[in-house]
């Protein structure tokens, strides 16, 4: 069975000092979970100082982006190689806030997801739908192409995992039914059938990101094809990102 992932994507927020108070109220608060593996992605400046305060527990450090070069005049940029060295294990590449705010399109993100992989490291590839997209019932076209467009056989799966995050649902409040989200993830899982193997379509983790909170969290995970979420707002606090921790844990510990 797939092992649920819940990642914390911080995306531009906290300080030192609040990211020490968070990640040391976060491990009191999860102490003693098993089944369920945990993923906190802060912002760079962070990287370093996130790797000591979860050494000694089970919890693992990812990146919110990277540069697709190696190294090189790149003002600003980090590469695969410096954020292995600050103890990443995961990478996020093509978040719906990076295509849209920042205009990364295919290509670059097809690069990009080859730079994690080459580099060692495990590759979290945001796929999703806009809201016009999604009321045209345009959704599975959308999913299809933003697959096909970076993911095939030259990417190795064992270093992937998939997050649907339709657009609609990130940081509105708005999240896809259970049944919804759960018929996405099941057309990725085919998806990656045909790209590989029923081996890799039945082992890639596909996590759903778009307003996952403590109250729908359990019901997403219940559905088959959903292994963990990618969570933005509620993992900014302790208490609501281990309670989403907790519902992984315990669906987890049932499907086993």
């Amino acid at each position: 069975m797939r092992t649920p992932l819940i990642a914390g994507n911080w995306k531009m927020n906290k300080t030192l000092v609040e990211a020490r108070e968070l990640t040391a109220a976060l491990r009191e608060n999860i102490d003693g979970l098993s089944g369920v593996d945990v993923l906190l992605c802060p912002p760079a400046t962070l990287l370093f100082p996130m790797a000591k305060a979860i050494a000694g527990s089970a919890i693992m450090l990812g990146a919110q982006n990277v540069h697709e070069a190696s190294h090189g005049a790149f003002t600003g940029e980090v590469s695969a190689s410096m954020l292995k060295d600050a103890g990443c294990s995961h990478v996020i590449v093509g978040h719906s806030e990076r295509r849209q705010i920042f205009g990364e399109d295919s290509a670059l993100l097809a690069r990009k997801v080859r730079t994690v992989v080459n580099g060692g490291m495990t590759v979290i590839y945001c796929i999703g739908e806009t809201l016009e997209e999604w009321e045209a019932g345009r959704t599975a076209d959308v999913v299809e192409r933003q697959m096909n467009e970076v993911i095939n056989r030259d990417v190795d799966w064992h270093n992937l995992v998939i997050a649907y995050e339709p657009i609609w649902a990130i940081g509105t409040g708005k999240t896809a039914t259970p049944a919804q989200a759960g018929e996405v993830h099941a057309r990725i899982r085919a998806l990656l059938s045909t790209t590989y193997s029923s081996d890799a379509g039945n082992s890639v983790r596909i996590l759903y990101g778009g307003s996952v909170k403590p109250g729908n969290a359990e019901e997403l995970m219940r559905q088959p094809d959903i292994d963990g979420g990618l969570v933005g707002g509620a993992c900014l606090e302790a208490e609501s990102f281990a309670a989403i921790i907790a519902a992984a844990a315990s669906v987890g510990a049932v499907c086993n």
